[in-house]
């Protein structure tokens, strides 16, 4: 009896010890997946700071976007310094390497939710009446002193658009009451071979409205497009990343009890 006993036992202990061994690996594959989702997005993060083409000019038009490439960014670093420490300790099975990853995993996943209940509510402000309206009351033309100015101009040669929704913006705006011989800004007009005097005369020509020399599409328009190829990229990233921060978290608690 005493027999059968020390083999139920043993085989139990046994049966522990592999299911241990399973969630420590699992534990490990799951930790390396954060740290490859951190190390993508503090690149992502970085690349749009030091951007030389003038993407983080675009960022600037609008202070959540601004804001919001800062939050990717400080996420990035914290999922790549967590995803180091959670494949640690669970490898090395430490229990405060453990507890100290589930902590801070689990204020990272809550802080996500917060910020993509923000987005929600705040994605009023993110729309083609919203930057028209801005684009109408602050855009002066070619003031470099003006941070409002200098963003849209950016925006506008990065494009090749003109206003939000077209030329037409620049009507009862502004810009056209510090400008009055002007229908629209330097930055509207397209960029031709032109060179010299020829030049000039085509930057006359669409300053004074000739569409034959402007960019007629607006800038709301086709900076839409050039995102929506990655729009729902970056929402299924950011979904996949939820769903695993979720099952590390549970590994961790479950591998934390585990060991002895």
């Amino acid at each position: 009896m005493n027999g059968e006993r020390a083999v139920t036992v043993r085989g139990r202990s046994t049966m522990e010890g592999d299911c241990l061994s399973c969630m420590k690996y699992l534990m490990f594959i799951f930790n390396f997946l954060i740290f490859l989702g951190g190390s993508f997005m503090l690149s992502v993060g970085v690349w749009v700071v030091v951007d030389p083409t003038g993407f983080r000019e675009i960022m600037v038009a609008n202070p959540l976007l601004f804001t919001g490439v800062y939050v990717i960014l400080a996420i990035g670093a914290m999922l790549f310094l967590l995803g180091f420490l959670g494949c640690c300790g669970a490898i090395r099975e430490n229990k405060c390497l453990l507890l100290f990853f589930f902590m801070f995993i689990f204020f990272i996943f809550l802080t996500e939710l917060a910020a993509a209940i923000l987005a929600f509510f705040s994605r009023e402000h993110l729309t083609r009446e919203y930057f028209t309206r801005e684009l109408k009351h602050h855009y002066q033309g070619y003031n470099t002193t003006d941070v409002f100015t200098s963003t849209w101009n950016a925006i506008m040669t990065t494009f090749d658009c003109c206003g939000v929704s077209g030329p037409e913006d620049f009507d009862m705006s502004l810009f056209r009451l510090l400008n009055p011989n002007k229908m629209t800004p330097d930055a509207c007009c397209q960029e031709g071979s032109y060179q010299g005097h020829l030049e000039h005369i085509s930057v006359l020509q669409c300053v004074s409205g000739n569409h034959a020399f402007q960019n007629d599409k607006g800038c709301y328009s086709a900076v839409m497009d050039y995102f929506e190829t990655y729009i729902y990229t970056a929402g299924a990233l950011a979904i996949v990343v939820l769903t695993i921060e979720l099952f590390a978290m549970l590994f961790a608690l479950c591998l934390f009890r585990g060991i002895q």
